[in-house]
């Protein structure tokens, strides 16, 4: 019943969305300040029904194909705040490349008026139902009855969870166990049923989702669990610490016709990891223009100053491990790694990474070189070709890793950059351990404005020239 009713509000929710789009469309198109000619022409009419056709399914397609049509009880505010605002530029997008295209007879102005109008219509009315969804539901209206397969710690804290969060509005109906006392205290023995008492109880009482929180020695008896829920059209939630304590968030994906649950160590947005590429395209192309000259200059000074290659070449690990060629310009002497022996007992890190501030094997040219990071301009193109980006860990040599442990090789999760919060807190002056830290902080908590706060603290970073 609970399904029946959920498709046919997403059926309703479709309609009232399509027609929201196409009155707006029709509404807009009566204002003369927004239309370029007539719009019942021969040429303008079709090209008008074409765009017409975009704007009526623009927010309906997205909405679905970001599953918001769903019940998003769940959801937080902020996100779907932030989720409604992607649909609405998503939308916009989609409305002005239709207006370019079909070169209707409209203003500049009008898909940017149609998308804001739209985005203040349909995104504020779903923000305002959200709200007051949550209202009502802390009253305890609009619930829904949630049955916990397990009555220990995870059973427990679940529980927890649903009380801590009345603004969804889940009604805890009882637990469920091999058998009917509760493993642990807070539970008591009247909330706890049997397993095979599951065909009985979704009979009897009115069951919405069930959500499985018991301890890893279950696993065997889930399956009968799973078919009579699956037999009966009651969702499940599996909680993935089933699986142990220290799994990170799971993403549904597929391995051919089968679904399947990935669990990496943080899944991060498509979108934003293919603009971050975009980024990494686009300015490092500027930047290898801008910084030819000073790549030309600093080649002339390496050549002169001591004799061996401009560029210095050395094997690095990458993404995932991935071995690849990173480009320096040179500032030691061209014999430099085969006298690393030498000045071993000089290494001011700890851990298996090997620096050293004032390293003899530096030549004059390239301790100002290095003074200025104009060394590490090269690296430009290993952003432009796909090996580093701008912003990321920065890439170690295969002997460094083959020492790491294994909690360390999670910083080889991203793709590594020329600059980094390492780089812009301390660079030399921090060990081993607390780079890894900031790495890994890096990587949890990526996004966009982060990448972009790091690239405007590094310019004063080189320019202070705070260690190398």
């Amino acid at each position: 019943m609970l399904r029946t009713r959920a498709r046919l509000l997403h059926r309703l929710l479709l309609a009232l969305d399509i027609a929201a789009g196409a009155l707006l469309f029709v509404a807009l198109l009566a204002v003369p300040d927004l239309r370029t000619g007539d719009p019942m022409s021969s040429s303008g009419f079709p090209s008008l029904m074409a765009l017409g056709l975009v704007a009526s399914l623009a927010w309906p397609f997205t909405l679905d194909l970001l599953d918001l049509y769903r019940s998003q009880r769940r959801s937080s505010l902020f996100r779907y705040l932030l989720q409604l605002a992607g649909v609405g530029t998503a939308a916009t997008a989609a409305i002005a490349l239709a207006t370019y295209l079909t070169k209707a007879p409209v203003a500049p102005l009008f898909p940017f008026a149609l998308g804001a109008s739209l985005l203040a219509l349909l995104g504020g009315t779903r923000a305002v139902a959200h709200l007051t969804l949550r209202v009502l539901r802390r009253t305890g209206r609009n619930y829904r009855n949630v049955l916990v397969v397990g009555s220990g710690p995870r059973a427990l804290a679940a529980r927890s969870v649903l009380e801590s969060h009345p603004e969804w509005g889940f009604r805890l109906v009882g637990f469920l166990d091999e058998t009917d006392h509760p493993l642990i205290e807070g539970i008591d023995p009247s909330e706890v049923r049997k397993l095979v008492d599951l065909p009985s109880l979704l009979k009897d009482e009115v069951i919405d989702e069930v959500v499985v929180a018991c301890p890893r020695s279950m696993l065997s008896a889930l399956a009968p669990v799973v078919s009579v829920c699956a037999a009966a059209g009651v969702p499940i939630t599996l909680l993935s610490d089933l699986f142990g304590d220290y799994l990170p968030a799971p993403r549904v994906t597929s391995f051919g016709t089968l679904a399947a649950l990935n669990f990496a160590a943080v899944h991060h947005s498509r979108s934003q990891l293919a603009v971050k590429r975009t980024i990494d395209v686009v300015i490092s192309s500027l930047l290898l223009v801008v910084a030819a000259p000073v790549i030309g200059l600093a080649a002339i000074a390496i050549k002169r100053s001591s004799p061996g290659p401009v560029f210095f070449r050395q094997v690095r690990c990458g993404l995932h491990g991935r071995r690849f060629e990173m480009l320096k310009l040179r500032t030691m002497v061209a014999d430099a790694e085969a006298r690393r022996a030498e000045v071993l007992e000089l290494n001011e890190m700890d851990g298996p990474v090997f620096k050293i501030k004032n390293d003899p094997r530096i030549t004059g040219v390239g301790r100002f070189l290095r003074r200025w990071s104009i060394d590490e301009l090269p690296q430009l193109w290993n952003v432009l070709w796909g090996d580093m980006s701008l912003v990321g860990p920065r890439p170690p040599i295969p002997s460094e890793v083959v020492q790491y442990e294994t909690s360390d090789r999670r910083r080889l999760s991203m793709r590594p950059g020329l600059t980094c919060l390492w780089q812009v807190t301390g660079r030399n002056s921090i060990g081993f351990e607390q780079w890894v830290k900031l790495d890994l902080l890096y990587i949890d908590t990526w996004s966009l404005n982060q990448d972009l706060k790091i690239l405007f603290k590094t310019l004063p970073a080189v320019l202070r020239g705070t260690g190398h």
